[in-house]
């Protein structure tokens, strides 16, 4: 992609470390390093930048995008991943403030490139285009006054739009949606690519991490493990309530839970954005945290991409499209469920069926799962093909 050039009325800034330039309109953001600078003004072809170069089907190269970059999460998200140092460039978008955010984020002193993008002028295409990776944390937070269903219809709605600019941009990307409901936003997301002829089960997921890091962060402190990262703890189901399922029986190393604890610890890795709502005063919910979750699992997939073994992580699927999800698929009656997925460099390897480990405190639990995860799938699915009148 290349930069506009400053014509008149443009202006251009430059620091010891990076340039930054506006267009007229301060819709494209771009920041090049002092290397890639000097690069260019050699250069004449029309293409000045290709961030996704592959040796043998493994991704080398990293061009990733954060569309709702802006927002609570999306913010905490972008640094994380400007920080790190498996991403060679990040491309930023949202409706509003993706400038300021893309100038604070610039001046980070780490290997990527980063860019940001407004609406306008093809702005989304401009951002997508390229890239690899694509985490979407957009959406809305619910205001006073909004139902639940209101809320829906707008993130879902979002959610959509975004998805049918990667069908047409970058449909061979992994997608990791976190907008919520995600129950209900993944469905969505794969009807848009199914519409469109660009569905690839194994590239779209789910992320329910953050209930895997609560799960493994509120039994550190209820046994004193030293580091709640090394003890894995499967959660499964979705990502709303009673959907979501911690299996503490499978836990690696194996946890020791007070049968008189169990009931509370599991209501709490269930309903945990509940206590951080209550905790800022309902004038926030759980973005830090989110965004830490969505980065360590967007992290999982380009480890996996880059030729790493070994990587699982549990993340919600559309089990027929997954090796191994047919045997879970038919055991649960869905069709997207979070199982643990073993990642490789085209996305989703294999779905892990920890169903028949289960004890029978869990079976209880994923009773009610089932229930209420089939109607969330089913909303999303019908939202797509049966879309709500405008108001």
């Amino acid at each position: 992609m290349t930069p506009p050039s400053p014509a008149a009325g443009a202006w251009k800034l430059r620091t010891s470390s990076s340039t930054l330039s506006f267009g007229h309109k301060p819709n494209f953001i771009h920041f090049i390093s002092n290397r890639t600078h000097k690069h260019l003004l050699r250069t004449n072809t029309a293409t000045t930048f290709n961030f996704k170069h592959k040796h043998k089907n493994t991704v080398t190269m990293v061009k990733a995008v954060v569309a709702g970059a802006s927002g609570g999460i999306g913010q905490p998200l972008s640094l994380l991943l400007k920080a790190s140092p498996l991403v060679d460039h990040l491309s930023l978008y949202d409706v509003v403030n993706t400038p300021g955010v893309t100038a604070d984020l610039s001046h980070i002193s780490s290997i990527a490139t980063i860019d940001g993008y407004l609406p306008a002028d093809d702005g989304l295409k401009k951002a997508l285009t390229g890239a690899d990776i694509v985490v979407i944390p957009a959406g809305i937070p619910r205001k006073p006054g909004m139902t639940r269903d209101d809320l829906f219809k707008i993130n879902a709605g979002i959610v959509q739009g975004l998805v049918q600019g990667i069908a047409e941009n970058c449909p061979d990307a992994f997608i990791l949606i976190i907008s919520n409901p995600v129950n209900s936003t993944v469905p969505i997301a794969a009807e848009v690519l199914k519409k469109a002829g660009k569905f690839n089960p194994k590239k779209l997921f789910g992320v329910t991490t953050l209930d895997v890091v609560r799960a493994e962060t509120f039994v550190q402190a209820l046994t004193g493990t030293k580091d709640p990262a090394k003890t894995v703890i499967p959660v499964i189901g979705g990502h709303s309530g009673e959907t979501i399922v911690p299996l503490f029986s499978l836990a690696k190393p194996a946890v020791n839970i007070p049968a008189d604890k169990l009931d509370a610890l599991t209501n709490r890795v269930q309903f945990g954005g509940d206590e951080v709502v209550k905790a800022k005063d309902g004038a926030g919910s759980a973005t830090l945290s989110m965004a830490y979750a969505g980065f360590r699992f967007a992290e999982k997939v380009i480890k996996a991409a880059k030729g790493e073994s070994g990587v699982v992580e549990p993340t919600f699927v559309y089990l027929p499209g997954v090796n191994g999800g047919d045997e879970i698929h038919k055991e649960t009656g869905l069709e997207y469920f979070s199982v643990p997925v073993e990642l490789g460099k085209d996305g989703a390897q294999k779905a892990v069926n920890v169903l028949k480990d289960v004890n029978d405190y869990e079976k209880k639990l994923l009773t009610k799962c089932y229930e209420g995860l089939k109607g969330n799938i089913e909303k999303g699915v019908d939202f797509v093909h049966n879309p709500p009148a405008k108001s």
